[in-house]
């Protein structure tokens, strides 16, 4: 080749020529194994440091009271509730009373606290309660100083009384206690179900390492670039952050890596030279690849806008990991599958005059034929099935309370329930009011309210106070949010009053939640059908493609929604889950789309729309139901975390995907590509396929 001609190459081009090449594709792999290993492990992920109002939405009144919070003396301490109750079911004596108020100042002088009021007894004697104030600090200290004050106090304990700890320091503690491991227990899991289904996927016993070492690496890689990005940029994230970020990773890594070794496998039966067949598949696939992680980037980078930090640091963070799994998928899976021989895909090895997929008579070859026949009642059909199971979006709802977040019970839940029973229900968790005005005022004002048990101001500092509101409902119900409207309401006169705490944040995060669906959902959905149009060049395709992902999210949560209430017993649904189903939903399903229609624009160039897009549905059929199938077991390894809000995020992932991949993806979107035949492509003429054409001219010479 003439340096003239090699200096007309483009860009894409020579990087395909590295990937590939006979000399340099074994060297591109161990480079950049070699540096994604060392960051990945040698710099790993940034410290995190926590602050009180990562989670909370900007703006609104209880993220204001927590901001006031910060001017308080011991404005970082953290109150945990002891209660004692009689193991035997009798009441508790006096002089157990009195041994319980040794036992407490000898634990609070043991763990250097500072000294408080001694127990007090319920009127009817069944139980008694103490508060224990614990210095400010991470949420992993804090959970460490709970759990010694709860062994501490278990040690103690007089015979024949029971010992638990609640309150906000611990239900924080067994918060935090849900995430520890949470990593590594994650990362196992989603590897062992990625594992088990590219064994079943290729049915041999070495491909499946490469993909998976590779998708591995980055995946280690994305945790270490998000989190120092995520510092750089001052966005804070949570304790979820990095596990939700290792299952997308591992997720679409996986799916892009099975498109790419679908395509290779299919150029293995025509060519000879795997490097050249491996150029070749990697011309095709670069396309489907950068257009489906381009589009999943801006949907992700639209939660920039939410409300909420730790959501922002999420949005940032996944994007980021996307970038890093697309880049390994098409620079350092080539490079590395190439240097094995044909081998790697033993027993199932390809030989060059075998039939292609799009020839072989298939299993989706075969539902292509069905479509043919029959599409309009296809389509008729499956929009029933999408429509019931869409129904139960009308009998949601929302809103989890504090004890609700939990698959199994925690100590702090279980020993607030018991704690009612013998106090006033909001003694655990009472209702923060922080004010600038006359806290006298703030007395009066919440005196004639039936919710309202007891005030009392407990912090005062340069003209702000704190006045604790306990009410007289339990803490994390539907009426203790009320009971938060009406405090508000009666306070409304009071313009440097703010009112917060637990159930104050509850009804904050449900605004700032509806808030930014109002926002962020219109806009993803808007990304989606541009991208889809200038990567189609079509004005049709896109708006029913995005319309068949739309159906699927709807369709999904309200299927999930019969499952929580039916199955898994759940009755209300996080007010974050819409979100962020939507955004991973549309924006993945947004892959299977990209993969099918990209496909189906090829083959229409020799075969005409109809016929281009039942050959497609034939050639990736399979390759989009494994990887599609394989995303929704990742996601559903969410649920290994006993916390309600991933749980539910899980499922509706995982439905959607199933929904999408075995129903909308294979059976709607080829029916209404042949019953539109060339209209599904208008204005651009059928067949035609300008960017697979531009990209196959610039890589031609390789």
């Amino acid at each position: 080749m003439s340096r003239g001609h090699r200096s007309r190459r483009g860009p894409f081009a020579v990087l395909v020529g590295m990937v590939t090449g006979r000399r340099t594709a074994g060297l591109v792999a161990l480079i950049l194994l070699g540096l994604g290993g060392f960051v990945a492990f040698g710099v790993g992920e940034a410290e995190r440091d926590p602050g009180a109002l990562d989670a909370l939405p900007a703006g609104y009144d209880s993220t204001r009271a927590v901001e006031l919070q910060e001017q308080l003396p011991a404005r970082d301490a953290s109150t945990a509730v002891v209660l004692w109750t009689s193991g035997e079911g009798d009441g508790l004596s006096r002089a157990q009373v009195g041994e319980l108020a040794s036992v407490l100042d000898g634990v609070r002088d043991e763990l250097d606290l500072q000294q408080g009021p001694p127990p007090q007894p319920s009127e009817d004697s069944t139980a008694a309660v103490g508060v224990v104030t614990l210095p400010g600090g991470s949420a992993t200290d804090n959970a460490d100083r709970v759990e010694e004050l709860r062994s501490l106090l278990r040690a103690d304990a007089p015979d024949g009384v029971d010992v638990a700890v609640t309150g906000p320091a611990a239900v924080q503690a067994d918060l935090a206690a849900v995430f520890q491991g949470a990593d590594v227990d994650l990362l196992l899991a989603t590897a062992g179900v990625v594992t088990l289904l590219l064994l079943i996927t290729y049915r041999s016993p070495i491909l499946w390492i490469v993909p998976l070492a590779v998708v591995g690496v980055a995946d280690r890689l994305a945790a270490s670039a998000s989190t120092h990005t995520l510092a750089l940029a001052g966005i804070p994230w949570d304790e979820s952050t990095v596990g939700i970020l290792s299952v997308l990773v591992f997720g679409a890594g996986t799916d892009y890596a099975l498109l790419l070794i679908s395509r290779y496998r299919d150029e293995l039966r025509v060519t000879d030279d795997r490097f050249a067949a491996m150029a070749h598949a990697l011309r095709r696939t670069a396309e489907a690849v950068l257009s489906s992680a381009t589009t999943v980037v801006l949907g992700l980078l639209t939660l920039l806008l939410s409300v909420v930090p730790s959501t922002r640091g999420l949005g940032l963070a996944c994007a980021v990991g996307v970038v890093v799994a697309a880049a390994f998928a098409l620079v350092v899976l080539p490079a590395a599958l190439v240097v094995f021989g044909r081998w790697v895909f033993w027993p199932r090895v390809p030989r060059v005059g075998q039939t292609p997929l799009v020839e072989s008579r298939t299993l989706w070859g075969r539902v292509g034929s069905v479509v043919a026949r029959r599409p309009v009642l296809l389509l008729v059909s499956s929009a029933v099935v999408l429509t019931a199971l869409a129904t139960g979006v009308v009998r949601i709802d929302s809103g989890l309370g504090t004890a609700d977040q939990f698959l199994d019970r925690p100590e702090s839940i279980a020993a607030a329930e018991r704690l009612a029973d013998s106090f006033p229900a909001g003694s655990t968790d009472p209702v923060q009011v922080l004010t600038e005005d006359d806290p006298g005022a703030v007395r009066r004002a919440l005196a004639p309210l039936d919710v309202v048990q007891s005030t009392r101001v407990t912090a005062r500092e340069a003209g702000l106070s704190r006045v604790d509101v306990v009410l007289t409902v339990p803490p994390g119900s539907d009426e203790a949010e009320r009971a938060v409207g009406e405090i508000r309401s009666s306070l409304a006169g009071l313009a440097d009053t703010f009112v917060g705490g637990t159930d104050a944040e509850a009804v904050d995060e449900r605004a700032a939640a509806g808030r930014d669906r109002a926002v962020i959902l219109p806009l993803i959905a808007g990304l989606v059908l541009l991208a889809l149009g200038l990567l189609l060049r079509s004005l049709v395709a896109p708006v029913l493609l995005v319309l068949t992902v739309l159906a699927t999210y709807v369709a999904a949560l309200g299927a999930s929604w019969w499952l929580f209430v039916s199955v898994l017993g759940f009755d209300a649904l996080d007010v974050g889950v819409p979100l962020l189903a939507f955004l991973f939903l549309v924006a993945l399903g947004v892959d299977y789309n990209i993969f099918l229609v990209t496909r189906a624009a090829e083959e229409a160039r020799e075969h005409g729309a109809r016929r281009g897009m039942l050959r497609a549905l034939g050639a990736t059929g399979g390759v989009i139901t494994s990887a599609g199938v394989l995303l929704a077991a990742v996601f559903a390894v969410l649920g290994v975390l006993p916390l309600v809000v991933l749980a539910q995020l899980g499922v509706v992932i995982c439905v959607g995907v199933l929904l999408d991949t075995l129903l909308v993806r294979t059976v709607v979107v080829p029916a209404l590509g042949v019953v539109l035949g060339d209209r599904f492509w208008w204005p651009r003429r059928p067949g035609s396929a300008p960017n697979l054409d531009k990209l196959a001219k610039s890589t031609s010479s390789v």
